[in-house]
C-alpha cells in the first residue's frame, strides 16, 4: 500500500490525508492502475499511454464544483486539439454515463475508480477518510512525463484553469 501523506489537502476547511505519492512536473505518469469505462469495460493505464492528455480527479460529478469543472474542461477541449481529457472519480460508471448525458458532455472521457481503487493511490489523490478522490489536475505529454500538477488545496474549490490549459497548449 502506498504511503499516506498527512494533511495533504483541506476538505471544507478540515485537513485530509491522501494515499500515494505527491507527483510533480518531470515525474513519469503512473502506470500501475486500472479504471472502469462508462460501458463497464476495464481500462488499463496502457490505454492512456503515449497521448497528450489532461487527467482530472474529482470527488463526484454530482457535486456543484465537480460539475462546473468538468463542464469547463469539456468546453475548453476544442481549444486544445490533440489533447485528450480524462476525468476520474469514484462515481459508479452508470452515474457517470447518466451525468454526461444530462450535461451534454462529449469532449472528455469519464472513468471510474470505484472497483479497484487503484488509480487514486497511484496518483496520490485518494482521500481514505472520504472514500473519494481529491481534486487534482495533471497535464501529461505524449512521452508520458507530467508537465503540470495541481493538487487543489481546498477540495471544494475549482482548480487553476488558466495554468492547466496553458500547460496543455504548450504540449
Amino acid at each position: 500500500m502506498p504511503e499516506t501523506r498527512k494533511a495533504a489537502i483541506n476538505w471544507k476547511g478540515n485537513p485530509v490525508d491522501l494515499i500515494g505519492p505527491e507527483l510533480g512536473p518531470g515525474n513519469p505518469a503512473p502506470t500501475d492502475f486500472s479504471v472502469v469505462g462508462n460501458d463497464m469495460s476495464a481500462v488499463a493505464a496502457s490505454a492512456m499511454a503515449g497521448q497528450k492528455r489532461i487527467v482530472l480527479t474529482v470527488p463526484s460529478l454530482d457535486t456543484p464544483v465537480c460539475d462546473t469543472e468538468t463542464r469547463r474542461f469539456n468546453q475548453e477541449a476544442t481549444s486544445i486539439p490533440g489533447v485528450k481529457i480524462y476525468v476520474v472519480s469514484a462515481d459508479l460508471p452508470f452515474a457517470q454515463k447518466r451525468w454526461c448525458g444530462a450535461a451534454g458532455i462529449s469532449n472528455v472521457i469519464t472513468l471510474s475508480d470505484y472497483k479497484d481503487r487503484s488509480f487514486g493511490p497511484a496518483w496520490g489523490t485518494f482521500a481514505p477518510a472520504k472514500g473519494l478522490h481529491a481534486r487534482a489536475v495533471f497535464v501529461i505529454g505524449a512521452d508520458d512525463v507530467i508537465r503540470h500538477v495541481e493538487y487543489v488545496a481546498e477540495a471544494t474549490t475549482e482548480p487553476n484553469y488558466g495554468a492547466a490549459l496553458e500547460a496543455a497548449k504548450a504540449l
